[in-house]
């Protein structure tokens, strides 16, 4: 088995979990024709992952499905995804070809984005991005910190595989939040070296996030002191409220 990063715009990922035979889980293809050239070299969809409903993350599948009619799709249940032979929810077992899915609830970028966790890898659509994590555009701080804190709870060795090639912007932020973590320092490194030589900074170890990424360390001492003194929460803010300014911060952020 082997991960395929397919590149669909300008920054998004269609994730591809390819057998030794070529049959191939497709997760969010927001665009047909990185599938459909995949196919072409020997690609043998049998599935696809819908981690939410942003077209950037669905637009291919209506294409794909008239390629693959026996083509299994599995969505969340939200209404916005018109196509869909399983929806499915949290704690939701998917099972295709090899390959078992479990299937987490992670509300925040969207009221109804999925996860996907199997393989010993991660599909996290926008919920989580290296050094990073998604804008909220319909959940609440709450609900996107504790979907955070679900992933941040699977096994370190997981391999994240986010839906954007976000890493290098989010790297920058993350040094000005936690300039003094070595870990960080190290990481900004390979990241220019990757992206200099037009390589994917992902997947990554779960386990690099929980030490370099500030979302994922809302409980650090130097994230939250870095947060009060750019927003001037009290020194014991909720964590919610920690999250909150950070991802304010974030906003409103250019390097």
């Amino acid at each position: 088995m082997r991960l395929q990063a397919l590149r669909a715009f300008e920054d998004n990922y269609i994730w591809t979990l390819v057998a030794d035979d070529g049959r191939a889980l497709v997760v969010d293809p927001g665009d047909a024709a990185p599938v459909l050239s995949a196919a072409d070299a020997g690609l043998r969809p049998e599935a696809v992952l819908l981690t939410h409903h942003h077209d950037d993350h669905i637009g291919g599948v209506a294409a794909l499905h008239a390629r693959w009619p026996a083509l299994a799709i599995v969505a969340p249940e939200e209404p916005r995804i018109p196509l869909a032979t399983r929806r499915v929810g949290d704690g939701a077992r998917v099972e295709a070809g090899p390959w078992t899915f479990d299937v987490l609830s992670v509300p925040g970028h969207t009221r109804s984005h999925v996860a996907f966790v199997g393989q010993g890898h991660l599909f996290c659509g926008d919920t989580l991005f290296s050094l990073g994590c998604g804008r909220m555009f319909e959940g609440t701080p709450a609900q996107m910190l504790a979907s955070l804190d679900r992933l941040a709870a699977l096994p370190a060795d997981t391999l994240v595989c986010c839906g954007h090639e976000y890493t290098r912007s989010n790297a920058a932020f993350a040094r000005v939040v936690d300039p003094d973590n070595a870990a960080l320092r190290r990481r900004e490194q390979e990241i220019v070296s990757m992206r200099s030589a037009d390589r994917p900074t992902l997947p990554v170890p779960l386990q690099d996030e929980l030490t370099c990424n500030p979302f994922l360390r809302i409980d650090a001492p130097a994230v939250r002191a870095a947060v009060a003194a750019h927003d001037g929460l009290a020194p014991g803010a909720a964590r919610a409220d920690v999250f909150a300014a950070l991802r304010r911060w974030k906003d409103g952020f250019r390097a």
